[in-house]
């Protein structure tokens, strides 16, 4: 007899409740996440020969257990913690949300649903996410040391330097100023500091940089062939859409990276507008080679000039033809989830929970900032 193992998995605990193909619940534990207690987990959960272990948020907050889990030889499916919260919503019990209560959420949602992905490490694209993420992150502190020396140098030079900042030229400039007084003195020598920050910073970056573009290269990828797409937009690409044969066709890609408009008329006033939801991360990237095409000479310029002409207006929907463009140098690999008798492929790599966490801050709209929604004339 097969079980299923629901997961609701925190920092430091996890729930699990495990049930059978005719739902009843056969056992239910609470074990903390550490070394001895993910042991017994394991070994309560190895007490039932045919199992698996669905997981929520295996590329969120489930990741670090569900990455344990497979190390250990187990089989482990990624449920989207937005259908465990359909289950719950509609369950009896007033929609409480407990540990115990996501756990049997977690499991009804393996039970009931066909096709859900399972869980697959590739050590490359791990690295490539990683890597990724580092990039950014130095980028971001490059942003503030930049800053900070600004304010110095503001304090030190009349005018202040230049908006762009190379720590070659920020050297030059606090060579030539020797103050003679405490508070001088003390400014420039913290504006030396941050110099050196800023040389260190880009030392990293560029070898940072270099190791994405050996992993991209060695991975086979075309996507740095690409108008608009670096080391850092491919890795993300393919770290984040792992296998492209996962998406069923294009449409169901455009709706997971939130470049397919929604539909938003009324009446007989035809209108779409921004897509919210969907990896933000990968629709930043496309949006990014997208501004990247329109300012120069590119497939993309003519695309949108074709469309302006026609008397469309294309205002936050031009990165819908870049991923259609973008789809070939993703590397298929893996196995795509078959399609349910209903005709509902399964549920892509990343979940909706992953989703909702790498969405940015309401404030900070990359995508779409311009304009908000498309308007169509009624032909």
């Amino acid at each position: 007899m097969s079980v299923i193992i629901g997961m609701d998995p925190h920092k430091r605990s996890a729930t699990i409740e495990v049930v059978d193909e005719r739902a009843p619940v056969l056992a239910v534990g609470r074990y903390s996440t550490d070394k001895t207690g993910y042991a017994q987990m394991l070994a309560a959960g190895r007490k039932y020969a045919h199992r698996v272990w669905a997981v929520e948020g295996c590329n969120g907050i489930g990741k670090h257990i569900a990455h344990r889990l497979l190390h250990d030889g187990e089989t482990v499916l990624d449920v989207p913690a937005k259908l465990s919260a359909h289950v719950r919503v509609f369950a009896t019990g007033n929609g409480r949300k407990t540990d115990p209560v996501d756990a049997h959420s977690v499991a009804m949602v393996t039970l009931r649903i066909p096709n859900l992905v399972q869980v697959q490490l590739d050590p490359d694209l791990q690295v490539m996410g990683m890597l990724v993420d580092r990039r950014i992150e130095l980028g971001r502190a490059r942003t503030q040391v930049v800053n900070r020396l600004h304010r110095l140098l503001l304090e030190l030079f009349p005018g202040g330097a230049k908006q762009f900042l190379s720590a070659r030229q920020a050297r030059a400039m606090i060579a030539t100023i020797k103050p003679r007084d405490l508070v001088g003195k003390t400014r420039r020598r913290l504006a030396v500091e941050l110099i050196g920050e800023l040389a260190s910073i880009d030392k990293k970056t560029k070898t940072a940089e270099k190791d994405l573009k050996e992993l991209v290269a060695a991975r086979g990828s075309t996507l740095m062939d690409l108008h608009g797409i670096g080391p850092s937009g491919a890795a993300r690409l393919l770290a984040d859409v792992g296998g492209i044969r996962r998406f069923a066709d294009r449409d169901r890609f455009t709706s997971w990276n939130s470049t397919a408009p929604l539909d938003a008329s009324c009446g007989e006033q035809k209108r779409h507008r921004l897509s919210r939801a969907g990896n933000r991360r990968i629709n930043r990237t496309l949006h990014i080679m997208a501004v990247v095409q329109l300012r120069n000479h590119t497939e993309g310029r003519a695309y949108f000039d074709a469309k302006k002409a026609a008397g469309k207006t294309p205002h936050g929907s031009h990165a819908r033809p870049e991923t259609a463009t973008v789809q070939p140098g993703l590397r298929p690999h893996g196995r795509r989830p078959e399609t349910t008798s209903g005709g509902r492929p399964g549920r892509a790599l990343r979940d909706d929970s992953a989703i909702q966490r790498d969405r940015p801050d309401p404030g900070h709209r990359p995508f779409g900032q311009a304009t908000s929604r498309t308007r169509h004339q009624p032909a």
